[in-house]
């Protein structure tokens, strides 16, 4: 991945706390030592990414969040349709949908110039599973940025 820090912004780090029913994130914290004249001791730091990292982040945070849900801040459509295939089993219908809804929501974000490649395949393990890999290229950049594959769980 090749791309510039300046135009892809820097955001508080986010790591994956549990994943059952809903994925839940928690902040990234990074443990550093302050010296001081009495001695050293610890502290906790929020953790920040930036470039192409903060794009994957910003765009697996979008697909999460269902449409909507944020529109008491004044964000309607933010997030995205994939909410509404839990229940439904792994079918060529249920992952063209999915790449409908996944398509619908990268279009909402300005960092993207151009959707690359998008495939949602059956899950290996389950039939209420299917795995995603995405890669776009970013506004202004000449790299790409890749996410997953990661799996979504429709139907158990």
């Amino acid at each position: 991945m090749t791309v510039r820090e300046s135009s892809l912004l820097t955001d508080v780090g986010l790591s994956l706390r549990h994943h059952a029913l809903r994925p839940v994130y928690g902040l990234a914290t990074e443990t550093r030592r302050v010296a001081t004249a009495s001695g050293s001791y610890g502290v906790v730091d929020l953790n920040t990414i930036s470039g192409g990292d903060n794009l994957g982040q910003a765009i697996v945070m979008r697909l999460l969040t269902p449409r909507g849900e944020l529109a008491a801040l004044g964000h309607a459509e933010y997030g995205s349709r994939l909410h509404e295939l839990v229940g439904t089993p792994s079918t060529e219908t249920s992952r063209n949908l999915a790449k409908l809804y996944i398509l619908e929501s990268l279009a909402q974000e300005p960092r993207i110039a151009e959707v690359l490649e998008l495939r949602v395949d059956p899950g290996l393990h389950d039939r209420g599973e299917v795995d995603v890999l995405l890669r776009v290229k970013p506004v202004g950049e000449t790299g790409t940025v890749s996410i997953g594959p990661f799996t979504l769980e429709f139907a158990r």
